[in-house]
């Protein structure tokens, strides 16, 4: 089943008592992994990134593969013959009801496509929260494709526009809604609705992130 496709970034070597200060690896001994071969000095630390390519088909790609039990293939020594292409990802948890949603930056570049479909239906208040900052973010969505086009901004760009927020992490900031309006309900409407949230939570300039 195909999750997604990573690029080999910075390395550094990493010695035996480095290697399980790691936090991956730190959980992986608990369910008994070895992890350090015998008469090494030291291992290369890779870190990877996650790439764009083909982000819509993890968890709907499914390909055949060997028997063999490596976990690897060279995939120009390889043929993997496509078994299926599911119309539903088979990793797509069921979606939580909206006042449940709390997702991250990198959750929005990968939402199931039924998650999509629901957000491009709903307009409303949402809330960005920054945990490094303790500070949070208020904003409205009523525009083309409602709350997932607002979010599919800030997943291209990490700010939205808001510039209190451009000099922040987006890889902490996390999304979720705070009021859902009729879809019919007037813009007018749905922004002062937007104002009364930031006086009761707060968010603007200095105790938050909203400069307005």
């Amino acid at each position: 089943m195909f999750v997604g496709l990573y690029s080999v970034g910075k390395t550094r070597p990493l010695t035996g008592a480095q290697f399980w200060e790691e936090p991956a690896y730190k959980e992986l001994k608990v369910f008994g992994a070895k992890g350090w071969a015998e008469g090494r000095t030291s291992i290369l630390w890779i870190d990877l990134a996650l790439r764009d390519f083909y982000a819509d088909w993890k968890g709907k790609l499914i390909i055949r593969w060997s028997s063999e039990r490596s976990w690897w293939r060279r995939a120009h020594r390889n043929e993997f013959p496509v078994h299926a292409v599911l119309e539903d990802s088979m990793l797509d948890a069921a979606m939580p009801s909206w006042d449940e949603l709390n997702l991250s930056w990198e959750d929005l570049r990968v939402l199931p496509t039924r998650w999509c479909n629901a957000l491009s239906q709903w307009r409303g208040i949402y809330y960005i929260f920054d945990p490094t900052v303790g500070k949070g973010y208020v904003g409205s969505a009523y525009g083309k494709d409602n709350l997932l086009g607002r979010w599919q901004n800030y997943k291209e760009s990490g700010h939205g526009g808001n510039s209190l927020l451009k000099d922040r992490n987006p890889h902490a900031f996390q999304f979720s809604i705070l009021q859902r309006v009729s879809p019919d309900m007037d813009e007018s409407d749905v922004i002062r609705l937007e104002s009364t949230w930031k006086e009761r939570l707060h968010t603007r300039d200095p105790f938050g992130l909203n400069d307005n």
